[in-house]
């Protein structure tokens, strides 16, 4: 099931203001441990780079489209995923937060939400794996939002589930890999309780 506009550009809005809700709870905590290398500051800048992407890519239309959905979008990345760039991206994004990286983050938020409002989904944006519409695009900036927000308030020690619509897009696209990658059975056998996930499990 594939949702329609609409209903993905709420959902990112209803992801996008729960990761602003969260950071609002980090306080003075900005050189906690975040995720892996990362402070909690660099954390939150890497999750922010989800609405600024989507910021920089509607101003650089593609002309064609190269991947058609986010399952082929995280596919195309795995590799640029796992390199140095992207964590160093992270602690970039978290400097330029500044002095009040919650307000920052607010402020990004309250910027970027707004451009969607004039878009119909069909726009064709270059992202960084090639052309893609703006539809298939955003639920991966949706999923990003979920999955580091969770990596947040996991690392402030609270306790917040995802706005219900935004993870139940977010739980597609992770089966959606899980197919792809030939990982669905151990990914069932894990979420049904029968046998837990191998250490460092992943579909991406």
């Amino acid at each position: 099931m594939t949702d329609d506009w609409s209903t993905s550009r709420q959902l990112f809005r209803d992801a996008a203001d729960w990761f602003v809700a969260e950071t609002a709870q980090v306080g003075d905590r900005w050189a906690d441990p975040g995720l892996g290398e990362w402070d909690v500051r660099a954390l939150v800048g890497h999750t922010s780079r989800s609405l600024l992407t989507v910021e920089t890519y509607l101003g650089v239309p593609a002309t064609a489209v190269d991947l058609d959905s986010p399952t082929a979008y995280y596919l195309a990345t795995r590799s640029i995923s796992a390199g140095p760039e992207v964590a160093q991206r992270g602690r970039a994004a978290g400097e330029a937060l500044g002095a009040d990286p919650a307000n920052a983050v607010a402020a990004i938020a309250e910027r970027v939400l707004p451009l969607l409002d004039d878009a119909d989904g069909t726009e064709l944006v270059t992202t960084v794996a090639g052309g893609m519409r703006l539809t298939a695009y955003l639920p991966t900036r949706t999923f990003e939002l979920v999955v580091h927000t969770l990596d947040l308030v996991a690392a402030l020690g609270l306790f917040a589930d995802p706005p219900q619509g935004a993870a139940s897009q977010s739980l597609r696209i992770v089966a959606d890999l899980a197919v792809a990658g030939g990982r669905a059975g151990p990914l069932l056998l894990a979420a049904t309780g029968r046998t837990p996930a191998a250490s460092g499990f992943s579909v991406l």
